[in-house]
C-alpha cells in the first residue's frame, strides 16, 4: 500500500469525522461518548491552524486512511516546549503502517518547531497502542488510575514521553 502523508485539507474533515468518531463508540482511545459532527471538526481544524500545530493526513491513493495532530500538553508557559498528540487509523487500516507514518511526521513537525518532548495519553489497557509508542522511542512516565469514565466504567490514564531532540536554546526569560 502506497501511503502519502500531507497536511490535512478542509474537504478531509469528513472522512476525519468519521475515523475519530468509530474511535468515540467503538474505543478508549478517546474519553468521550458524545461522536463530532464535521462542523466540530472543523472548528478543531481551525483552532490548531491558528495556534500553528499541524494536522496531517495518511491517504492510500486518494483514500484518507488516518489522522494525527498535536496541541499544547498544558498551558502554561513552561510547558512551551511540550506537546501532546493524538494519531487514529481507520479500523479498515490498522497494522498496516500508517500510524508509524503520521507518527514519523508528527515527530519531525514537532521538532522543526522546536519541541523537546513529545507526550502520549493512553488508555491503560490498550497493549497495541502501549507496545505502538514503545517501538517508537516513546517510555511510560506512570499510570493515573481511574481518572477517565467511559460505557460505565472508570478507566486508567498511562502517560508516555519521548525525547525529540537536544534541548531547545533559550535565553532565560520570566515565561
Amino acid at each position: 500500500m502506497q501511503l502519502v502523508v500531507r497536511e490535512a485539507e478542509a474537504s478531509d474533515l469528513p472522512v476525519i469525522a468519521d475515523i475519530y468518531n468509530y474511535s468515540v463508540q467503538h474505543s478508549l482511545a478517546v474519553f468521550t461518548e458524545t461522536p463530532t459532527t464535521v462542523q466540530e471538526r472543523a472548528n478543531w481544524f481551525a483552532a490548531k491552524r491558528a495556534a500553528g500545530y499541524p494536522v496531517i493526513v495518511s491517504a492510500a491513493g486518494t483514500t484518507v486512511v488516518g489522522f494525527a495532530s498535536f496541541g499544547e500538553f498544558r498551558p502554561w508557559p513552561g510547558y512551551r516546549f511540550t506537546v501532546e498528540h493524538s494519531v487514529y487509523v481507520s479500523r479498515t487500516h490498522q497494522g498496516q503502517g500508517v500510524g508509524t507514518a503520521l507518527m514519523n511526521a508528527l515527530m519531525a513537525a514537532a521538532t522543526g518547531r522546536g519541541k523537546h518532548v513529545m507526550v502520549a495519553g493512553v488508555e491503560a489497557t490498550n497493549l497495541v497502542s502501549l507496545r505502538f509508542h514503545e517501538r517508537l522511542g516513546f517510555q511510560r512516565a506512570g499510570t493515573l488510575p481511574s481518572v477517565g469514565f467511559k460505557f460505565g466504567s472508570f478507566v486508567d490514564l498511562t502517560f508516555l514521553y519521548r525525547l525529540l531532540g537536544p534541548v531547545p536554546s533559550v535565553a532565560h526569560d520570566s515565561r
